[in-house]
């Protein structure tokens, strides 16, 4: 008897987990086989301190193929060109096709520098740490930008649906250029198309904006809300401030000699135009049960799920899928696969919560929200010392999961700790 083929495209946060889940729950019942770009896991939410030179790569990253084999899970670093749900079939990047009986796309987002003329590491003029490459060539821009320092512009643009790095990186600028002593040298703008200092996709958290808000101005950092980014010159970002009516309200050209914008995301190419997939922007369309209701073997989870926004802005403003959120969907997919497979109708929906760890160097944020979407059971944020530890200490832990292969769930009790105690324990 032929057992059926699970393919897990991508092998990120999320599809790598999903990857060690399923195993776990199906057992010898499915063959398990991750496609990704690459062979290397690497732990995005450090990538702000690559930037700065507070991490080094290899020391964030993790090969994956020899913890694939010790599990018994197939894998394919060539990556993949389009998903054909009505053949089902994966056609790789190198030509060949991978059969599949069930598809998971985890493949988190395309990122949209091409959608503003001049933005982004390549052939633009402002850096990212959305990737640990990018961060890499961050942190070479801003080692040449402190012997010669001006301003500093960091933010998100339109359609951004990730913010919470952007603050962090900004009081992670901060936080580095006092200690080299040039921070009287740099003024510093932040530029969000939130509609307020902390909304952060979310309409708030707790007191966020109020938090946010007082970290930004003890540290002189001045802010436009409601920024929708017309262009980027070398050194110039033209911005335009946007009213509730849709109207420019203000420009404003902020000279910049590093910049920092964290870009809208859009769905990978291999699943872009798949008609019943995927929304116009390309994110994949999914049941409460994580699965497509056009293609029922193809399940999603992590950045590329389409999810609605929180509500009408004046600037586009999209909504995070945390490390939270991801980590349910995952444990419901994998349920859920048990399920199938045993002849059942899948029954797991994910709680879409949210956490976020803010880490300034000296410092930080913390917010946990169940749901994620108001309104809320839990809906609380705080700041202190202790989030920077129980930064380095996730960083720690979540690493070591994937090193080992491990499936267990660890958002909700690092919500817990957090909620009880203010840190996580071993931090």
């Amino acid at each position: 008897m032929v057992k059926p083929r699970i393919v897990v495209l991508g092998a990120g946060l999320g599809g790598a987990i999903a990857a060690f889940e399923i195993k776990q729950a199906v057992g010898k019942n499915a063959d398990v086989h991750v496609v990704s770009q690459g062979d290397t896991f690497h732990f995005v939410p450090s990538n702000p301190w690559v930037a700065v030179r507070w991490r080094k790569r290899d020391a964030i990253e993790v090969r994956l193929p020899p913890i694939f084999q010790k599990k018994g899970i197939a894998f394919t670093g060539v990556g993949a060109s389009k998903v054909d749900p009505a053949t089902n079939t994966l056609r790789l990047a190198d030509g060949q096709a991978l059969a599949y009986d069930y598809l998971v796309i985890a493949t988190g987002p395309e990122l949209a520098f091409d959608e503003i003329p001049g933005l982004g590491p390549h052939g633009g003029h402002t850096q990212s740490v959305c990737h640990v490459a990018h961060a890499e060539t961050a942190a070479d821009a801003f080692d040449k930008f402190c012997q010669n320092p001006g301003p500093i512009v960091v933010g998100a643009v339109q359609g951004a649906s990730c913010f919470g790095p952007a603050y962090e990186f900004a009081l992670i600028l901060d936080t580095e250029l006092r200690r080299r002593k040039i921070r009287d040298k740099v003024p510093m703008t932040f530029v969000t198309s939130e509609p307020y200092v902390g909304h952060l996709g979310l309409d708030g958290v707790g007191d966020t904006k109020g938090l946010l808000e007082s970290e930004l101005r003890q540290r002189h950092i001045k802010w436009v809300t409601n920024a929708k980014v017309a262009s980027v010159d070398e050194g110039l970002m033209h911005v335009e401030e946007i009213a509730e009516d849709g109207s420019v309200h203000a420009r404003h050209d902020l000279p910049f000699g590093f910049s920092m914008m964290l870009p809208a995301f859009r769905g990978v190419e291999a699943v872009r135009g798949v008609e019943g997939l995927v929304n116009p922007r390309g994110f994949i369309l999914i049941d409460k049960h994580q699965r497509n209701p056009t293609y029922p073997n193809i399940m999603a989870l992590g950045v590329c799920v389409a999810i609605a926004p929180t509500g009408k802005t004046p600037v586009p403003v999209g909504v995070p899928k945390t490390g939270f959120m991801i980590e349910s969907m995952v444990t419901a997919i994998a349920h859920n696969f048990k399920e199938i497979l045993d002849g059942q109708a899948p029954t797991h929906e994910a709680s879409w919560n949210a956490i976020c760890l803010a880490d300034f160097g000296d410092g930080g944020v913390a917010f946990v929200a169940q749901p994620q979407i108001p309104p809320r059971n839990v809906n609380w944020s705080a700041s202190g010392k202790w989030v920077h530890l129980a930064k380095v200490g996730f960083e720690k832990y979540f690493l070591g999961k994937v090193k080992r292969g491990e499936s267990e769930p660890f958002y909700e009790k690092l919500a817990l700790d957090i909620l009880g105690v203010n840190k996580i324990k071993g931090a």
